[in-house]
């Protein structure tokens, strides 16, 4: 018996893939016939690929070259203050249309990620795939179509906020408050612990800034 192979990602999905792992950072130049070659495909569907990552401003315009886009202070703080606000919502949805097979995989993350807490990479996605899972439990695909983009966005920084000292510990016990507040259909506590968790992140995430610029001077 045979079996079809599974479909290759396309080249956007990689690209952005090799974006979100650090493959390529913020600043790094793109060119076509180099990713051609890494990813074994031709040049058309990879400049495809640059233009649409280019349009959703993944990738900017250093020249005639195209880089991927890093983010200045201001961006960063837009970023976090509409993520916050879409993962509250999506949180509050959740509280309110979750099935009880979706609030059970949100309780099994919690207890898998416990044994993640001392390993900030993997915690990193699997704190992706627990958002990605309120998301979809939150019933509701524009929002899930919008947060998506953010995430996608997200991608732009360079190092998780979880490498920080004792934010692995401290993510873990708002996701817990966060799955407690889902399973009790408390839709406005489940939206303050998620817009709660996200706003502690963005501290995280600007300490670890302000320590770069300092260890730069």
């Amino acid at each position: 018996m045979t079996y079809a192979k599974p479909p290759l990602k396309d080249a956007y999905v990689q690209i952005l893939e090799a974006i979100d792992t650090g493959l390529y950072r913020p600043g790094d130049r793109l060119v076509e016939s180099d990713l051609a070659e890494r990813f074994g495909m031709s040049r058309t569907p990879i400049r495809e690929a640059l233009q649409r990552l280019e349009t959703q401003a993944l990738l900017a315009r250093d020249g005639r070259s195209l880089i991927v886009a890093s983010l200045d202070h201001n961006q960063l703080a837009e970023l976090y203050v509409v993520r916050g606000e879409l993962e509250a919502l999506a949180a509050r949805l959740a509280a309110r249309h979750a099935t009880p097979e979706e609030i059970q995989v949100l309780r099994d993350m919690l207890n898998d990620d416990a044994a993640l807490v001392d390993d900030p990479e993997a915690l990193s996605r699997a704190n992706r795939r627990f958002h990605k899972q309120i998301h979809l439990a939150s019933h509701n695909r524009f929002l899930v179509r919008q947060l998506d983009l953010v995430h996608r966005s997200m991608a732009l920084l360079t190092a998780s906020s979880l490498a920080s000292e004792g934010r692995s510990r401290d993510t873990l016990l708002e996701h817990e408050a966060i799955v407690v507040a889902i399973e009790a259909r408390d839709a406005e506590a489940a939206a303050a612990a998620l817009r709660l968790h996200i706003s502690r992140a963005f501290v995280t995430r600007l300490k670890l800034d302000a320590a770069k610029l300092d260890a730069a001077t």
